[in-house]
């Protein structure tokens, strides 16, 4: 994957004040020949998301939260693979999105019923692709890098009740959205090997949503939504991107249902979460 030059080796002496932390190089494949992500030995206070994107913004250096989530894993055991991870602006959102529709059609048989032996109906049964959602006709309220720090400062002061104790990392990224393919992130394995193909759909977010990835954990992200849906019929158009880019937010959370979780996750929502079982 094309990459900026890489800061991490150089923290001690790039003049950046951190709280004590680690440098990650860990992978499926063995050490990684450079780090790719630092993160802090101890929970995140709500000064260390704007404190860091200030100065890291000139060392090509990203904030992030990172929890241990509910495996009790943090960045050194996540089975980063950033040796099979491509580049978020080789793919196309749109391209990436219908092609996981129609894979999830596939997995149904012939009578509707699913692949799995269920005959639960799925939010995709009989329907075809529908197309990207509209950009939202409005500005955002505000700047979308500061509606992050906002919610990274909200979980970071709740931090103990909230992910564990989420952490703060620092990774060495062009845009918000490259984050997971940066560190080569391993979280939607299920779902798709390369996520780097998921980036390019966060890109997109990043440009019709103003959207922000604020966390990771080991299977879940979480991010910041600048400009969300305002209306039920913007929601119910995004809400079938969510189920193409993470079909567990659905298939595996009740109620099921594409037009509930509009309303439910997405209708003036300034936060998405996703999981991957």
């Amino acid at each position: 994957m094309a990459t900026l030059p890489n800061p991490l080796p150089d923290l001690a002496s790039s003049g950046l004040v951190l709280p004590p932390g680690s440098l990650v190089d860990a992978t499926l494949d063995g050490p990684w020949h450079e780090p790719l992500l630092w993160y802090a030995d101890g929970p995140a206070t709500p000064r260390d998301w704007p404190d860091l994107r200030e100065s890291g913004r000139r060392l090509g250096l990203l904030p992030l939260l990172v929890t241990d989530g509910r495996r009790d894993q943090w960045p050194e055991d996540w089975d980063l693979c950033p040796d099979g991870t491509s580049y978020p602006g080789d793919h196309d959102a749109e391209e990436v999105l219908a092609g996981y529709w129609a894979d999830d059609a596939d997995d149904e048989l012939g009578d509707g019923t699913a692949a799995d032996g269920s005959d639960q109906d799925t939010p995709r049964s009989g329907s075809s692709w529908p197309g990207l959602a509209p950009v939202p006709d409005r500005e955002a309220p505000e700047d979308p890098d500061t509606a992050a720090a906002g919610l990274a400062g909200v979980i970071a002061a709740d931090a103990d009740e909230w992910l564990g104790g989420a952490r703060i990392a620092l990774v060495p990224a062009r845009r918000s959205a490259d984050i997971p393919a940066a560190i080569g992130w391993s979280g939607p394995m299920n779902h798709e090997n390369d996520v780097a193909r998921l980036c390019a759909v966060l890109r997109s977010w990043e440009d019709r949503y103003d959207a922000r990835v604020v966390v990771l954990g080991f299977d879940t992200m979480i991010v910041s939504v600048g400009r969300p849906p305002a209306t039920i019929e913007e929601a119910r158009a995004l809400a079938a991107e969510h189920y193409a880019f993470c079909p567990d937010n659905i298939d595996q959370s009740p109620p099921y249902d594409l037009d509930a979780y509009a309303e439910k996750a997405l209708l003036n929502q300034e936060a998405w979460s996703f999981w991957w079982d």
